[in-house]
């Protein structure tokens, strides 16, 4: 029988196999253009400028994130219930209490972001506490303590770092083609190294829409993963379901949404979409599947 402790274990498995196709795409990439190049000095400075640019994001992410969703910090007289459950729910999961924010829309949306426990930020819009119950709610904060306390911001870090890696090797090789370099003579002239060159050059075009899918595949693994922290640290699935119900009922979306924090909110900050092939491009799991997994009607898959 499945449970929410067996959905955390295989949502963490799966997840983790995911990054290592992820490191293998960037093996591979990596692997072919030095190949091609035949000199690895260019490797090296991609891989630098890219740590570099997104460790320096992941650094400042809260204050980033905060600024482009025009999040305000959140006075406990706003919401004593809100101040207490997020207080409450975060001495239980053993954490210390993130910094809350609000963010002025109607549409019923939260997130989490920061880079680790200690500087973490929760933030929740006008439209969430308008619509939700305490109950409701309870699950929706534990659902982004767990984000906090699975340390998804630090593997969101791991995984965009890989996903600009890609995508800036991929840019340099393209334009390089345009311009002409790389290997002239030697294996590549032979009928195995054509082979072997043409099969690397189709691997590196498609390699960004390779790197894309799998970011949105753990992006949504996680979403599974949070979930069922959350409802093991409320004790209570059905709060949590009952909530995403009510938030998948608001399909318009936030007025400030981005392809660059979509995947830190509890719900697509775009508004619902179908699921079909369209799964394979969305950042979060389609709601109905995420309350079945609540509720114990299916694995996750």
């Amino acid at each position: 029988m499945t449970t929410l402790y067996t959905q955390q274990d295989r949502n963490t498995a799966k997840t983790w196999l995911l990054m290592g196709v992820f490191f293998a795409v960037v093996v591979g990439l990596g692997w072919f253009l030095s190949y091609y190049y035949g000199n690895p000095i260019i490797l090296y400075i991609a891989v630098i400028f890219s740590v570099v640019m997104n460790i320096g994001s992941y650094w400042y992410s809260d204050k980033l994130v905060i600024k482009m969703t025009g999040a305000r910090p959140f006075e406990r007289k706003e919401s004593e219930d809100l101040w207490d459950i997020v207080e409450n729910l975060s001495i239980t999961a053993g954490l210390p209490m993130p910094k809350l924010y609000i963010i002025n829309d109607p549409v019923p949306n939260a997130f989490a972001t920061g880079r680790n426990k200690d500087h973490a930020v929760v933030a929740v819009t006008t439209g969430l506490l308008s619509i939700l119950n305490k109950t409701e709610l309870e699950g929706v904060v534990a659902h982004e303590l767990g984000h906090i306390g699975n340390k998804d911001m630090l593997l969101s870090t791991v995984v965009v770092v890989l996903a600009g890696f890609v995508a800036i090797l991929s840019d340099m090789f393209l334009r390089s083609m345009i311009w002409g370099g790389g290997r002239r003579g030697g294996d590549s002239d032979n009928k195995a190294g054509g082979v072997l060159m043409i099969v690397g050059i189709i691997f590196v075009i498609l390699s960004p829409i390779f790197a894309t899918l799998i970011r949105l595949a753990i992006s949504r693994k996680r979403e599974f993963l949070a979930d069922a922290s959350g409802a093991l640290l409320t004790r209570y699935p059905e709060g949590l379901a009952s909530a995403l119900e009510k938030i998948s009922g608001h399909s318009a979306p936030m007025k400030k949404a981005s392809n660059a924090t979509a995947h830190l909110f509890i719900s697509n900050p775009f508004g619902a979409k179908k699921g079909g092939l369209s799964k394979l491009f969305m950042t979060h799991p389609p709601v109905e599947d995420r309350i079945k997994a609540l509720r114990g009607d299916n694995e996750v898959l």
